[in-house]
């Protein structure tokens, strides 16, 4: 597999760093454990000669026109920016826009496209990503979902594979981007890789988010999680809801799909999860009275919605403290 790494100045060092490893690792186990030639032609390349990290690393790259043979995937690391004005910023770079054309023009060739984190704004805004299905920063998703409305979002996923390519979650994700291009090779390679860098593929980042933070991105929103955390014991209406916050059903309701991708029940009851896990953790509460505290009649409903949120349950959740 011909894969080029896409070097932007600013770039997260160790989302770059990360993914040149995982790659390395994989062609040396190919190499020597499994009797194998290397399996990956890595290349870092640029659409400016000189490119530095975030951190003011010198980057050496090879020009993209240097190139004389397409690869089979891109993979753009993220930049370091972590607002949405940086964002914004960012993407009307010169270099950045140059980047945007080349991977459209990559991917007419029929390159396939990988991003992680922060780097997917740059994928979706040269229109790759518009009738697909995407993850991203979790910190972020509200500004993606309202800048890219024809982008199916679903922030709780790690990885999502489409017909273009596979977006990645936030930071860490580019390793387990990297495991899972690894995987599309070779099962067995991507299983001795994670072993080696103690790391595994995960489903899902919905066990990271914080529910207040992607609150703060509308009024309306942040005043929800405030009557939400203040009756979650209660248990949820939505018209009450909609009452105290001096607005309608359907405003409510529109206005969370609009910024978080969800009703309001859904994300009452991601405030349900995170309040749960909190007690699960630091206190010697049984699963009943925890269950009581967020609103529910029994623990088994409670077991229930926190595997179905986080594929984890209660003694799992414990054995982190362990």
């Amino acid at each position: 597999m011909r894969i080029s790494v896409l070097a932007l100045d600013g770039l997260f060092d160790t989302g770059l760093s990360c993914t040149l490893d995982a790659f390395g690792v994989a062609n040396k186990i190919s190499a020597r454990a499994m009797g194998g030639t290397p399996r990956f032609e890595v290349s870092v390349v640029g659409v400016r000669r000189r490119v530095r990290s975030n951190h003011g690393f010198p980057i050496p790259v090879k020009a993209v026109t240097e190139s004389k043979r397409k690869p089979d995937w891109v993979i753009v690391p993220a930049l370091v920016t972590p607002s949405p004005d940086e964002v914004l910023a960012s993407l009307e770079r010169p270099d950045v826009t140059d980047a945007k054309a080349q991977l459209v023009e990559w991917r007419a060739k029929g390159v396939r496209v990988a991003a992680s984190c922060i780097a997917t704004f740059l994928v979706a805004d040269a229109g790759l990503l518009d009738g697909r299905e995407a993850t991203t920063n979790w910190s972020l998703a509200p500004f993606f979902r309202q800048r890219y409305p024809a982008v199916s979002l679903d922030e709780s996923r790690m990885l999502v594979p489409t017909d273009i390519g596979v977006t990645a979650g936030a930071a860490m994700g580019h390793l387990d981007l990297a495991l899972w291009l690894i995987r599309t090779v070779s099962p067995e390679l991507a299983t001795l890789v994670s072993r080696y860098l103690l790391a595994d593929i995960r489903s899902s980042q919905a066990a990271y988010i914080i529910p207040n933070h992607l609150a703060q991105a509308d009024p309306l929103i942040k005043r929800f999680e405030q009557w939400s955390r203040e009756n979650l014991k209660t248990g949820f209406s939505l018209q009450a809801a909609a009452s105290a916050l001096a607005t309608s059903s359907r405003s409510l309701q529109r206005r969370c799909q609009e910024v978080l991708g969800k009703s309001p029940l859904a994300y009452f009851q991601d405030l349900r999860v995170e309040h749960a896990q909190s007690l699960i953790r630091s206190s010697g509460l049984d699963v009943e009275t925890i269950a009581a505290e967020v609103g529910y009649g029994d623990g088994a409903t409670l077991r229930a919605l926190l595997r179905q949120r986080l594929g984890r349950g209660v003694r799992e959740l414990r054995s982190d403290l362990l």
